[in-house]
């Protein structure tokens, strides 16, 4: 009896399921599609193929990340060992080796040289059939269909299996604006101001700048400033990057405006501005005689 082959690509049922959504700072959807392969009455090695993959569009924004969350099951008879990514047009019915964008095999010289470095497994060790992966430093051009191919051993031979379904990535311009925190100010004290990135992962880490601008001045840094840096890790894949600038705060100050800029690979920025609000004492003058003796009434004092 011959081997049963799973070269090639699986035919589909859709059903449905739920899913999860991981939180990146992008829309992704929290319901998922399952497909699986039913009705193989002769084959049943491979009628356990499926796929759970995100339902619609999942969309993101350009200087950020995207994760794409992928489950699947093989049979029992099938031990997967690698995990093949490719990025297709929509109108493009087939793959080619031109497509992959992701390879677990380190020995695979076909990935697209703009995608590497910048994919990777939320789960490496592949025997757990998390396909699930995070795509960093977006562009606009990342947009497109994404499909998934599995490759192993079927009964201690080299094969391997491509799952219809794909998952639509959509990727814009960067909307999202640094977070900044000011404290309450008061002349003559220290201050520090607070700036976080947009997202909470990017890949490459963004530079984090600081500019003031006086009234009807040009921007410049504030006189005596503190900027420092800095990163938090969250979870695996996701961070948190904020800069501090910490100065004492004038009346010079108030009514002037503090931005804060994120530069991200590719030349993706985004800016926020705030209005400082000082809180000072007025110094108080008094013109005119201070002595005033008692009865007397054609004294005048200003202030």
């Amino acid at each position: 009896m011959a081997r049963p082959v799973l070269n090639g690509t699986c035919p589909v049922k859709p059903l449905s399921s739920e899913f999860f959504a991981m939180r990146c700072h992008v829309e992704l959807p929290v319901t998922s599609m399952r497909v699986c392969i039913n009705g193989w009455e002769q084959n049943s090695v491979i009628k356990d193929c499926c796929i759970s993959l995100s339902e619609g569009e999942i969309r993101a924004e350009a200087g950020l990340c995207v994760v794409i969350p992928c489950s699947f099951t093989t049979s029992y008879y099938f031990t997967p060992q690698h995990i093949v990514w490719y990025k297709c047009e929509p109108s493009k019915p087939n793959y080619a080796d031109s497509d992959i964008i992701f390879h677990t095999n380190k020995n695979n010289n076909k990935t697209q040289s703009g995608f590497k470095g910048r994919v990777s497994l939320l789960e490496p060790d592949v025997s757990r059939r998390n396909c699930s992966i995070i795509v960093n430093d977006l562009t606009e051009s990342d947009s497109g269909s994404y499909q998934l191919r599995v490759n192993g051993l079927l009964y201690w031979n080299t094969d391997g299996f491509t799952f219809s379904p794909r998952t639509t990535v959509s990727v814009k311009g960067l909307t999202q604006k640094p977070t900044v925190v000011i404290p309450p100010l008061t002349e003559g004290q220290q201050s520090t101001l607070s700036c976080t990135a947009p997202g909470l992962c990017s890949g490459s880490v963004p530079e984090i700048s600081w500019t003031w601008r006086g009234a009807g001045e040009k921007d410049s840094h504030i006189t005596g400033n503190i900027t420092a840096f800095r990163t938090e890790n969250l979870t695996a894949v996701t961070q948190r990057h904020s800069s501090t600038l910490t100065f004492i705060s004038s009346a010079e100050h108030h009514g002037t405006t503090v931005s804060c800029k994120v530069s991200f690979t590719n030349n993706i920025t985004t800016e926020e501005t705030v209005t400082l609000n000082v809180t000072y004492v007025k110094e108080v003058t008094v013109t005119g005689n201070p002595s005033v003796k008692e009865g007397e009434t054609d004294s005048e004092l200003q202030c």
